[in-house]
């Protein structure tokens, strides 16, 4: 359906914007009006990763006059592979000011915005209050319902993307209008159910993919032309080379937007995502070791049995000396339970000691009484005994 423009237009167009956005210009749909809409509009950019990185570029090269940034983390060698904001030079700065600096070399009349800091409860309403529209970058859950309740408890609009491995989605919430993120996934899934791009990966190019999709649409909602991806879903399958949309209605049962609602302010999104489940937390309290403790083990030659519980991409990028892999899923389907020997220590271990957890509960209520788990994984491990090998 189609929506009227987000913002007014600005009062004019400099002779150096109409030089620089001249093939914007000549497209009838866009023209004058909708390049001092674009000029006058602010734009909110939650997170400047995978997808944040094409959509703040683009967003910029496209003329949005005032682009804000939420990030809180520093770039990373691993995130050279997808997120092309940010270059060989700025491994261990801001990612908000690589970003921004990359922002105003693509185009310095956009006014760029930083919020170097973690999205939360305490600030998420005052930030987005400053903004027409919200891009959604986000990795993770309670990040993402986060978002969708501060919009629609604001009456924002927000366009949403989603990555993982060669799939992407993404579509527009404007609970004035059509659905919001609830609508189309009412709960969160169970912990350690959809692995993150960390832990499964994801093609760097696909970020380009939906990122240009999340632009595409923005444009569209601040200039008021075509029909938005409200009440669609678009599914995007990099292997197949196809896209294919679905319905998404309203649910006038959403415990946000609906008849009734039931959230009508900003809640626990931790507990309600359940970013490590109880039976995960009560495993781990007295069962988890550092790295110094399992390297004390494997030294004095201890009756240890290490489980590597990730994937095998992972395990062949880095292991623990000793380690044996078994995928977390082995566990949760109870196939691995049966090959556990019954005179060894098992000693769990993730990338970060999340999966490990969970893996944890599971053998505890098998028995394990005495199974432990590595705090801080793999990568706790890199740091304090191997700092030589590769992290991912």
């Amino acid at each position: 359906m189609s929506l009227p423009p987000l913002v007014e237009p600005a009062a004019e167009l400099t002779v150096e914007e109409v030089r620089r956005y001249s093939r914007h210009l000549i497209i009838p749909d866009v023209g004058m009006d909708g390049q001092k809409r674009l000029k006058n509009a602010k734009v909110l950019c939650v997170g400047a990763g995978g997808l944040g990185s094409p959509a703040l570029m683009y967003m910029a090269a496209a003329g949005v006059g005032t682009l804000g940034i939420v990030e809180f983390d520093t770039v990373d060698e691993s995130n050279l592979q997808r997120q092309i904001i940010h270059g060989q030079s700025d491994i261990g700065r801001s990612k908000a000011e690589s970003a921004r600096d990359s922002v105003k070399e693509i185009n310095p009349l956009v006014e760029v915005v930083l919020h170097e800091e973690r999205l939360d409860n305490d600030n998420v309403m005052e930030i987005f209050s400053g903004y027409d529209l919200i891009v959604d970058g986000t990795d993770n859950f309670a990040t993402r319902y986060l978002v969708n309740d501060a919009a629609v408890l604001l009456g924002k609009p927000y366009v949403w993307g989603s990555i993982y491995r060669f799939d992407g989605q993404a579509s527009v919430f404007w609970a004035e209008h059509g659905p919001c993120y609830r609508c189309l996934y009412p709960e969160a899934p169970p912990p350690g159910m959809v692995p993150s791009c960390a832990e499964g990966g994801v093609l760097g190019v696909l970020c380009a993919s939906i990122g240009s999709i999340q632009v595409n649409e923005a444009i569209k909602l601040l200039a008021g032309i075509g029909e938005p991806l409200v009440g669609r879903l678009m599914i995007y399958d990099a292997l197949e080379m196809q896209y294919r949309s679905v319905k998404v209605r309203k649910d006038p049962n959403c415990a946000v937007c609906g008849e009734n609602p039931t959230v009508t302010e900003l809640i626990d999104y931790e507990s309600f995502c359940g970013v490590v489940s109880e039976e995960a937390s009560a495993a781990a309290v007295g069962s988890t070791i550092t790295s110094k403790q399992l390297k004390e083990w494997i030294d004095n030659g201890e009756a240890i049995d290490i489980i590597d519980v990730r994937e095998v991409n992972e395990y062949e990028i880095v292991s623990i000396p000793g380690a044996r892999l078994i995928p977390k899923n082995e566990f949760l389907m109870g196939n691995a339970l049966q090959d556990l020997p019954q005179d060894k220590r098992i000693v769990l271990h993730c990338k970060t000691g999340v999966r490990s957890a969970e893996v944890l509960a599971v053998l505890k209520s098998a028995g394990f009484a005495d199974a432990v788990h590595l705090g801080g994984g793999v990568i706790g491990w890199v740091n304090q005994i191997e700092p030589e090998k590769p992290v991912y």
